[in-house]
């Protein structure tokens, strides 16, 4: 299969430091053009929200967490105080000013705040902190992971092209009148990796028309080869895919290339950040080769992760393509912005590193990567009798770190780097808990039809709901909404906790009161709270779309404190910084072709939930510290509050 021709850089490499809008990337995008960049220069960029506005949602937000009247009224205060002098208008005007700075820059005035104060500067590792996952449905035309490989290859070459051609359609939102998403992202999906820094990292972005191989990784041992043709353009026959991979399988599996220190490099990108970056500045100063073989694998395409082990369950899956568990540690590469896993019985996933990249872009990716199954991919690529056997030149290779003599200084410190990042892998691993509840007793069928409400708000208000139980108070709760529809929009809080969930779920109680499920009355008070509740969720949800948010115009606010100025008591009051503790961390996203998905919390004691509303039914991915207790317990108590949900509709389930 032909596909369209790349366009050669002016450079071998680009290096991002987290600005969007920065020559060369911006240059790029004009470079590479096409349907997915010719949109661009006519989306609108970031607004400012009025200030009054903003300042009297947060009012609400923070009353509606309030633990008493005395911690409410301390607040208050302050928020008073913060209107009525000069502070609030003067910083709210330099941040239109900033705006219409950025605005005449053709940039947004948030993302370069949030791309490095966000993600590049943060020191935590990226496992568990950054990455996000999928889990893929099973593909019973690829049992194994050679096969379920092959055709996962397959469909990146075709989409990678796609995008580095700029020939993919740009995104669109809407039924009726649709509106074009920005395409910024997509330029750090292939042939990209975060690199780290001791104090802030960098993404490098290579050209893929210089670079058309694929890193596999077996057991720790990285391999590349090219899956590509790079003189005709055109996709390797599956059976040379299948071929390669089977190679790279038997060399991990074997004894011909004896363990040593390049089957166990992966683990040193799972460590801090500072410390990655302290001992990849000594590996390549002290061992020559270890340079060229981490660019090999940082400019690849991928990295596909070939697994050893079998997970059968949800969550086993789920855990593996998480993090890698203590079984794959070695076989992981954390800085790639994309790895695909495939593990011996054909179950599939992809990891996402997060710093320039939200999730939305990548999903589009998995989505074609999903819909070709190994049996398309033998149609897209098919086989070839000759080619399988490798006699042609694929510039296949074994990624070795070598020069590390036996018994050597430098080996001694490579062995303790390892040493170090494995102890602190294995014990952020240990510290956390991940729970897949399948909640079968309705999904969005129910919910639309009968309960006429929003599936998302309605679920939004179970989390309320069964967090509320799992606390004994509200909290924090924040959904990721996209402003993408702006230029160079990332996201934005949809604040879940409102006044009218807080009366809600007070009015369910924490506990379930059959006596009120025997009330015809109370039963009737608490749906209408119900639907009050989802409406304003809808009402807050529509408006973080279009950039009337609260959390990072106050973000922006506070970044406009002068360092010579006094903060405003405001930014210090302990309520409203409650409210911006985000022990609820949520997202929805609901796949076909998706079994699961998910990342880690935010906040050592709160969760992360990524939901997905099926027809008939619901799936919750629940994250948690270990120590913390609150993974399988929140997942029992969302079950109940669904199943208790649904009684407040028993006048409607009645006619059924």
């Amino acid at each position: 299969m032909a596909l369209a021709p790349l366009p050669r850089w002016p450079m071998p490499v680009i290096t991002s430091h987290g600005d969007y809008a920065s020559d060369s990337e911006k240059s790029l995008e004009n470079y590479i053009g096409g349907p997915l960049y010719a949109h661009q220069s006519a989306l609108p960029t970031l607004p400012v929200p009025p200030l009054a506005k903003t300042l009297s949602t947060l009012n609400k937000s923070a009353k509606s967490l309030a633990a008493n009247d005395r911690e409410y009224a301390a607040f208050f205060a302050a928020l008073k105080s913060f209107t009525e002098t000069k502070s609030a208008q003067q910083l709210h005007s330099r941040l239109l000013s900033l705006q219409e700075t950025s605005s005449n820059s053709r940039t947004s005035w948030l993302q370069k705040w949030w791309n490095t104060l966000g993600y590049l500067h943060v020191r935590d590792p990226i496992p568990i902190n950054v990455s996000y996952f999928f889990q893929f449905k099973d593909d019973p035309s690829a049992p194994d992971c050679v096969t379920r490989g092959a055709a996962a290859l397959i469909a990146t070459a075709i989409f990678r092209n796609q995008t580095c051609s700029g020939e993919l359609p740009c995104e669109e939102i809407g039924r009726k009148n649709k509106t074009k998403l920005c395409s910024t992202a997509y330029k750090y999906m292939f042939n990209a990796c975060r690199i780290p820094g001791k104090k802030s990292d960098t993404y490098n972005i290579y050209d893929p028309s210089r670079n058309h191989h694929v890193v596999v990784v077996r057991k720790g041992l990285f391999f590349v080869f090219d899956f590509v043709d790079p003189v005709t353009n055109t996709l390797k026959p599956i059976n040379t895919i299948e071929s390669l991979l089977n190679r790279c399988k038997n060399i991990a599996d074997s004894n011909i290339t004896p363990p040593n220190f390049s089957h166990r490099i992966g683990i040193l990108t799972s460590n801090n950040r500072t410390q990655w970056a302290e001992d990849r500045e000594r590996l390549i100063r002290e061992n020559p080769q270890a340079a060229r073989a981490l660019q090999a694998i940082e400019s690849g395409a991928i990295l596909l992760c070939l697994d050893d082990n079998s997970p059968v369950s949800h969550k086993c899956t789920s855990e593996v393509f998480w993090h890698g568990g203590k079984d794959n540690k070695n076989n992981r590469f954390f800085d790639k912005s994309i790895q695909i896993f495939c593990s011996e019985n054909g179950k599939c996933g992809l990891l996402g590193e997060h710093s320039m990249m939200d999730g939305m872009p990548m999903v589009r990716f998995a989505d074609y990567l999903t819909e070709v199954t190994y049996d398309k991919a033998k149609e897209l690529s098919p086989c070839d009798d000759k080619s399988h056997q490798l006699n042609q030149n694929h510039n296949f290779r074994v990624v070795r770190f070598g020069g590390v003599d036996a018994g050597s200084a430098f080996e001694h410190n490579l062995a303790a780097m390892i040493q170090s990042a494995t102890l602190s892998y294995d014990s952020l691993v240990d510290s956390q808990e991940l729970t897949v509840e399948f909640f079968r007793q309705y999904g969005a069928n129910f919910i639309k039809k009968r309960a006429k409400m929003s599936p998302d708000a309605f679920v939004q208000m179970a989390i309320q709901l069964a967090t509320y139980r799992l606390f004994g108070c509200n909290v924090g709760t924040y959904e990721a909404s996209q402003v993408r529809k702006f230029l160079h929009g990332r996201t934005e809080t949809t604040r879940s906790c409102s006044l009218e969930s807080a009366k809600w779920v007070k009015s369910m109680g924490l506990r379930e009161d059959p006596r009120k499920n025997a009330n015809g009355d109370s039963r009737q008070a608490r749906k209408a709270l119900l639907e009050e509740a989802a409406a304003t969720h809808v009402e807050y949800l529509k408006a973080a779309g279009e950039g009337m948010g609260i959390d990072r115009h106050l973000f922006g606010l506070r970044m406009l404190v002068g360092a010579s100025e006094e903060i405003p008591a405001l930014f210090d009051d302990h309520l409203f910084n409650k409210a911006k503790k985000w022990r609820v961390s949520t997202s929805h996203l609901t796949h076909k072709n998706f079994s699961n998905w998910g990342w880690g919390e935010v906040v050592p004691d709160g969760v992360g939930i990524a939901y997905s509303i099926h027809g008939d039914h619901c799936v919750f991915n629940v994250t948690a510290m270990k120590r913390e207790g609150f993974s399988l317990k929140l997942c029992h108590l969302l079950a109940e509050a669904m199943a208790e949900m649904r009684t407040l509709f028993d006048d409607v389930m009645s006619k059924l």
